[in-house]
Parts: C-alpha cells; structure tokens; sequence
C-alpha cells in the first residue's frame, strides 16, 4: 500500500528549508544550528543531505559515517533517532532526559519528543532551538497566517523565497508514505486497509465518526497517516521496491551510506559506448593512481544516461542534446569541455550541391542526438519545401528530405548507408556507437568519402568542425583512404553559398554547447575530485593523454580530442550550461519528436498515484 497526498507535488514530498533570518542562505549554512524531522527522513535528512553533497557545501570523505560529518558540518542539531550515531546531532532536542530508559524521551522517535517529526522540527525552529529547519512542503500549512510573513525558503540558487512558493524553491523531491508488512500478511492487509479506507477515508460512508486521516481529535498532527493523505493507493503483486520509491530516491540512499559501505563506494564506474571506447578506459584506469576507475559498456549515450539513472553506472561525458535529455532524467553537472560549431561539408568536386537543394541526396550524420548531426541541420533550409512540413521533427525531416543516409541509431533508409564494424568492434549496420564505422565526427567523415568499394557513401556530411582537418588527415594513417586533403573538401553555407574550410566561423549551422560529465547529484562531488586528481596524475605521465583517441583508431573517445583542461561546473545547472536559446530548441524539438530514453525517465513515481 502507499499514501497518496493532496499536493502540488503529486504523490511526492518536497523537502524544503525554511528560516527565519534571511541572512542565511543555502551556502553558509555551516555551523548554523538545524532541526530535522528525523534520521533518515526524506526530507528532514535524505534530501537535503544529498543535495548539500552534490554542491559540494557538505564534504564526506567517506573514512567514517556521513553521520559524523554531519554533526561537524552543523554546531548543534536535533535530529530524532540519531542518538546512537552522534552526541552534536541531539543537542538541540527538548525531549525529556533520564537515565531510566523508559522515561529518557530526548531525542526519541515519537511525539514524547517535541521536536519530532516534520511539525517538531518546524517547532524546533519557532522556539529558537535552531536556525533552519529541514522538512517537507506538507508541514508548512501548519504555520498560522499572521506567521507566514516571519519565515522563508532557502532556494538552491543562493536567494529566499515564501513558504507558499516551495514548488520551485526546494531541495528535491521524494516519494510520499507508504505501510509495509511481512509478505504472507499482504492480503489480509490490504484487504483490511481497503475496508478501513471506505468507511473512514475522505469519501467514507462512516467519516464523521472516525475520520481516518485527520488527528486534530487526539492533539498531535499525522498520528498513524498523514493529515493531508487523500486516499491509500493499492500497489499491485509483484512492485519493485525501485517503482515505488523511483530509481532516483533509491540511488540516493544508497549514496547515503543506507545500505552499508560496498566495493562501490570507493570507484568510480565510467560509461563506455563502444570496444574503442573500452580499450581506452581501460587504459586510463591503468594510469591513474586516485580512486579506482572501472569502465562499464553500454551500447549508446542514451544508454549511459539510463544506466546511471538506474545506479549501474557513475558519469559519462555527453554531447549538448544528450546532456539536455539527462539534464531532463535528473543527472547533474560536473565539468564542462570544449564548446564546437556545426558545419555540413561536401567534396569540393560536386559543384552542384548547395543547402536547399539536398533533396534526394545522400546524407551521413554523426549519430542520432547529436547537435551536429541531428538537432541542428534541419533547422537550415536543405531542401526547397522538404522539411518544411516537419518544424520540430528531425527524423521526419531528414526522412523526407534525403533519398538514404547513415543516421546511427536511426532505422529505414537513413540507416541504408550504414557500414557497421568489423573484427572486435563487429556489430550489426547502423549501430549507435563507434562500432559503427561511420559513427560520430570521423565516421561521417568516412561516411562521405566512401569505403573501399566506394558503394557506400554520402553527399553531404554534418558534423562538428573543431578536428574536422586532423580527421581528414587520419583517413590516410588509419588506412581508410588515400590521398584526401583539406583542400578537397568546401563548407556548404545556410544563405546558399559554399565556402573554404578555413572560412567555419561565418559559414556554419550553429555553435553547440560544450560536451558535459553528468551524474547523479549526490555523486557529483566525488566524480569532480576523481576527475582532477585524474588529471593531475596524467600530467606527471604522458605516456596515456586522456584527451587524445588517435591510437585507438577513432575520434572523440570518452572526451574531445581537443579539450584542453575541464571546467567545474557543479555549481551550474545544465540548462545555464546549455544556454537558454538552445534549450528552449532542444525542448521543443523532444515535444514533437519520440525519445525512449526521455519516455523512460517520465516514468515518474510521483505521478503514479
């Protein structure tokens, strides 16, 4: 069974932070005092924990519980239940003390304790025990009206705001209540709570006698439901504990330290899309000498995002469209890399080949997603009228458009041009991973120039510009083709003209935000130290460069080959990362347009009830 709540936020809770001195704010919270609805709470200490992890303003080195950190982080706490973890953690309580156990109610989880619970720790903070209280968004409406005005929520972004506009100033958002009970008494369980529900829920024939959810009768709030509790929600045989907390919560707890230290713990799992990508993982785990680093295959980036939303993968370093989607599937920023410019290119011989009149062509695209390949050419006329009739569809663009291409991870004649891979990297045609040959920036390169046979190519090739030239000069040392240079390819311009390569910065489709690392939040800080300890430790030694693919016969591998150094960028949120122009391009594009991953990641548990 679980507890749906009449709320904004559907069948979750938001756990907020609320004050009374607006002096404070989210970043200097350290040596305040705090109050908490209890341990291990969702929104008295789950969430909120997790969200100061990730903004790196709580530290937690892992050498002792995140209990202990805790109560060095604030100078006094009260946090019911946390009496056996840390002595600072109940210092703030008021609950009666003695050294007789059956009458010692300090820091205890129950109403003996009266700051116990959302409404204690709001409590807590109207007495002066502490100076921000951690609770859920529920618990604000028990604060009378001539009060309101005294209090204010902490926002993530450093700035307040009233109680009444928690919504969009929170912490995070966690699934609502819920009753379990041993496995062989489920029936009889829910059968009971159906039939106590019908009498004396909120449309019981019996309510005005025992109104169920309602404990103003007793003097306390949320005895045995909450107050607010709309009506218990009948979960069917066979639920995961995953849905019904939602993959997001639970990976936080586990985060946490919930389910005890593991080998996990202490590595950090790198998502890897295809064999090259893997041979250079593996190399760079070899190399570095911080946290252990253990390299995960997946089949695409979208993958990786599902895969770290599900907690079997730590970070992977995505392109602008990608980080978008996992940006929408709740994964945060680390660091950023290199931002790029979209360009189309053509041989140089094919005189007769401008943007407009692309139709009927063949096309070679880097991979679905992508900026280059994917969300920003078809905002360009390629074909007079062609692509008019689809305005925020890509692929029905494109499909429109084109006679046949290579659109990796497309399907139908958009993958007729495909070649697939071969030896190791074998993989059936159209793959969305380097194990197609004619994936990403080189592969649509290779895609235009042909194979061997010079059966399967393309006429035009959108990709990025920034190693488009060491890209065509690795066609001759990788044994793809002989005899290209620069000079044989031209740039095919939005207004109709065609122009040098050298000329990318006035004729290009669009400059694309940099590939970011994303993780999930409580996550971001340990991935941010290993990644510059990484760094650190490969500047001493420049036998592996992190930064280059070249020896792996392939481009782009884990990070751009022309990154430099990364940016930290915790601190920002995906969508300042990605600039407001293009996501509100991105957005528009995904109304329109089907994603399984975005699918997946709307499978939201707050909406299930």
């Amino acid at each position: 069974m679980s507890l749906s709540k009449r709320s904004a936020a559907g069948g979750c809770i938001v756990s907020v932070a609320v004050v009374r001195n607006i002096t404070l704010d989210i970043r200097s919270l350290r040596g305040q005092r705090s109050c908490h609805s209890g341990v291990r709470w969702t929104a008295g200490w789950s969430l909120p924990l997790g969200f100061l992890l990730s903004r790196n303003y709580l530290t937690w080195t892992k050498e002792q519980p995140l209990s202990q950190d805790v109560s060095n982080f604030f100078s006094a706490s009260c946090v019911p239940g946390a009496a056996a973890l840390a002595q600072s953690l109940c210092a703030a309580c008021r609950g009666q003390k003695s050294y007789i156990r059956q009458r010692n109610y300090h820091c205890e989880t129950s109403h003996n304790e009266p700051f116990y619970n959302n409404h204690g720790a709001l409590r807590c903070l109207q007495n002066g025990a502490g100076d921000i209280a951690f609770v859920d968004h529920l618990a604000l409406a028990s604060i009378e009206e001539s009060q309101r005005d005294e209090f204010r929520l902490l926002c993530t972004d450093g700035t307040h705001a009233p109680l009444s506009h928690y919504a969009r100033c929170n912490l995070g958002r966690g699934p609502g209540g819920g009753m379990v009970t041993r496995l062989n008494y489920r029936k009889i369980a829910r059968k009971f709570l159906t039939t106590v529900q019908m009498l004396f829920g909120q449309r019981g024939r019996e309510k005005n006698r025992f109104p169920l959810f309602n404990s103003t009768s007793f003097g306390e709030r949320d005895l045995l439901f909450k107050d607010v509790t709309e009506k218990l929600a009948v979960l069917p045989d066979g639920m995961d504990v995953s849905q019904v907390l939602g993959l997001d919560y639970v990976a936080l707890l586990k985060g946490l330290g919930h389910e005890g230290s593991s080998l996990e713990d202490s590595v950090v799992r790198w998502c890897c899309i295809s064999y090259a990508e893997q041979k250079k993982c593996e190399q760079w785990a070899l190399s570095i000498k911080s946290d252990p680093l253990v390299c995960v295959k997946a089949t695409s980036m979208s993958d990786c995002v599902e895969k770290i939303k599900r907690d079997e993968v730590d970070a992977v370093s995505l392109d602008a469209t990608h980080s978008f989607i996992a940006g929408k599937c709740g994964l945060v920023p680390v660091v950023t890399e290199y931002y790029v410019v979209a360009v189309a290119l053509v041989k140089r011989t094919t005189r007769n080949i401008f943007m407009g009149n692309l139709g009927g062509r063949r096309s070679c695209h880097g991979h679905m997603y992508s900026p280059a390949g994917w969300l920003l050419p078809y905002t360009h006329n390629l074909s007079l009228g062609h692509n008019e009739s689809f305005p925020c569809n890509p692929n029905k663009a494109y499909n429109n458009v084109f006679w046949k291409g290579c659109l990796p991870g497309s399907q139908g004649n958009l993958c007729k041009v495909c070649m697939g891979g071969t030896g190791e990297a074998a993989t059936k045609r159209c793959a969305d991973n380097h194990n197609e040959r004619y994936y990403g920036n080189m592969g649509a390169l290779r895609c235009l120039v042909g194979d061997a046979s010079g059966k399967s190519y393309g006429d035009v090739a959108f990709l990025e510009q920034h190693n488009l030239e060491s890209n065509i000069i690795s066609l001759r040392w990788t044994g793809w083709a002989e005899g290209w240079l620069s000079s044989d390819f031209e740039l095919l311009c939005p207004d109709g003209g065609r122009a040098q390569l050298s000329d990318w910065e006035s004729c290009n489709l669009g400059v694309i935000p940099p590939n970011t690392v994303m993780t999930r939040p409580v996550l971001a800080a340990r991935v941010y130290d290993f990644l510059m300890k990484s760094q650190e430790t490969l500047l001493a030694n420049r036998e592996f460069q992190i930064f280059q693919s070249q020896q792996y016969g392939e481009s782009d591998l884990l990070f751009k080959d022309v990154t430099k150094c990364l940016v930290h960028t915790s601190h920002l949120d995906y969508r300042t990362i990605l600039g407001e122009k293009f996501y509100r391009h991105a957005d528009y594009v995904f109304n329109c347009t089907h994603s399984d991953i975005l699918e997946f990641c709307d499978q939201d548990v707050c909406s299930i009830f």
